[in-house]
């Protein structure tokens, strides 16, 4: 199956992907997540954190399974597909360190690039200053990247390391369902979870992990990526991974729309 046509890296695949995405995303937020927060990363990982005690905020504290999901979809994938291999060792401080400074800045504008597109999707015009200053943000890496910049090739690991992340996510399932969310509880054996705020409100957890799992499907098939629709634009004038960001947005709206 390696060789095998991918439809969803095509363009019509992109734009199916992201109008999937951008269902799933409201669906989600119908089926209980926070408005405008169907499905957002940065804010996902960071109320994961809350519900292990990573964190004490009270407000944003539960196992959201949309992320456990995403990973072990994106896995099954590239199991089913021959495209799994495991790769790391490239500027890892480095890296780390991006990846903080990245969240700081998405938990500053209450989100990450999907998020932008669901609060666009919601009516939300603020979203437009985030998504100004994401290309913004972009278009000085690219500038960087045209100077030279690089963090250097990643390196083959042994398949056993890559399975890691997924083995963590699958440990994750399993403490949440020895653990679920008790009514009135504020904490249920190792994990945390929100009496109030965003952290209470989330979709029924098998429906969520489900939802995660076809986005994670999807994402590896399609390479779906915001920031990557927004440096191919700026770069090199291409527009197939930004039809994706663009259909997206319209489902969303369309959706928002239908059910109010």
């Amino acid at each position: 199956m390696k060789n095998s046509f991918n439809f969803f890296s095509s363009t019509t695949g992109i734009v199916v992907t992201g109008l999937i995405l951008g269902l799933i995303a409201v669906f989600l937020q119908f089926s209980g997540n926070p408005g405008n927060m169907g499905i957002c990363v940065v804010c996902f990982n960071r109320d994961i954190a809350g519900a292990v005690g990573l964190h004490r905020a009270p407000i944003v504290q539960y196992l959201r399974p949309e992320i456990m999901g995403m990973v072990l979809g994106s896995l099954a994938a590239a199991l089913c597909f021959g495209e799994y291999r495991a790769r790391g060792g490239s500027a890892p401080a480095v890296r780390f360190l991006l990846g903080v400074i990245a969240a700081i800045g998405a938990l500053v504008f209450l989100g990450c690039p999907w998020r932008v597109i669901m609060r666009l999707a919601g009516g939300d015009a603020n979203a437009l200053f985030g998504l100004a200053g994401l290309v913004v943000g972009i278009g000085l890496g690219t500038v960087f990247f045209r100077m030279g910049f690089s963090l250097g090739r990643s390196q083959s690991q042994s398949k056993a390391s890559g399975l890691i992340l997924p083995g963590i996510m699958l440990a994750l399932v399993a403490v949440y369902l020895f653990n679920p969310p008790m009514e009135g509880q504020a904490q249920n054996g190792v994990l945390f979870y929100s009496l109030k705020g965003p952290g209470s409100m989330h979709a029924p957890f098998l429906l969520s992990l489900g939802a995660g799992l076809l986005v994670g499907f999807l994402a590896q098939r399609s390479r779906f990526c915001t920031m990557g629709a927004v440096r191919d634009v700026l770069l090199f004038n291409q527009w197939h991974l930004a039809l994706g960001f663009l259909a997206m947005l319209s489902a969303a709206l369309v959706a928002n729309l239908a059910i109010g």
